[in-house]
């Protein structure tokens, strides 16, 4: 972790100072080390479904961008190392989890949203097969938390689940990086447009939330009417 985090944001540290909802505040205080953490939380363990995975890996790759300005100044290849760790382990860990009871743990949850995030997983998984659900899931929030302890509960080969997360996990985490790193370099101090940037990149990150309630609702609707 670079000198310049700890330099820049002094007051970070202190957990009271630390916002886990807001991508940049986790990265002044921890850097690419925090990364892996919220990854591994978010992929790994269910109580980690609110935290801001797309937004963080984005942000990153902006910071990573060389003449940057900011507070905070990171290394791309540490990013790049700290994320796909993160995230890679988070899954396996997710998926061992449901192998020794991940519905009990489930259940135990009162959360609506990871209930839903739990049906849509198993929804994605009958509907597309253990490779492309796995894969896709690693682009829907909240899915992306549950679906990997719901794979090694409904008994998803451990080979295959193995290939497919680490193909889909590469795919999220680098690529998310790279585009972050991407427009940082080709637009002159973008980190002065941070929050609006961020905030895009969520939007987008909860778009396949809306069309599927959307979708449901649909079909809910039409079920209605139809009696």
């Amino acid at each position: 972790m670079s000198l310049t985090v700890f330099a820049a944001a002094p007051q970070a540290l202190s957990p009271q100072a630390v916002n886990l909802l807001d991508a940049g505040s986790l990265l002044s205080a921890f850097g690419a080390l925090g990364v892996a953490v919220v990854l591994f939380a978010e992929t790994g363990l269910l109580v980690g479904f609110f935290l801001p995975g797309d937004s963080l890996l984005f942000t990153a790759g902006l910071l990573c961008v060389p003449g940057n300005h900011g507070a905070v100044h990171l290394s791309l290849p540490q990013v790049l190392c700290a994320a796909v760790a993160g995230a890679l382990l988070g899954a396996q860990t997710g998926f061992l989890i449901g192998r020794r009871g991940g519905r009990a743990l489930l259940a135990r949850s009162r959360s609506p949203k990871l209930h839903e995030g739990a049906e849509r997983a198993e929804e994605l998984l009958g509907r597309y097969g253990h490779a492309k659900a796995i894969v896709l899931a690693r682009f829907v929030p909240i899915v992306r938390t549950v679906l990997n302890p719901m794979a090694g509960a409904l008994g998803v080969p451990a080979r295959t689940f193995t290939l497919w997360q680490i193909t889909g996990g590469l795919l999220w985490t680098v690529g998310l990086v790279l585009a972050g790193y991407a427009l940082g370099s080709s637009l002159p101090d973008v980190d002065h447009y941070l929050l609006p940037v961020v905030a895009l990149v969520v939007a987008v990150s909860l778009t396949p939330l809306a069309v599927e309630a959307f979708r449901r609702r649909g079909t809910r609707t039409s079920n209605g009417g139809s009696h």
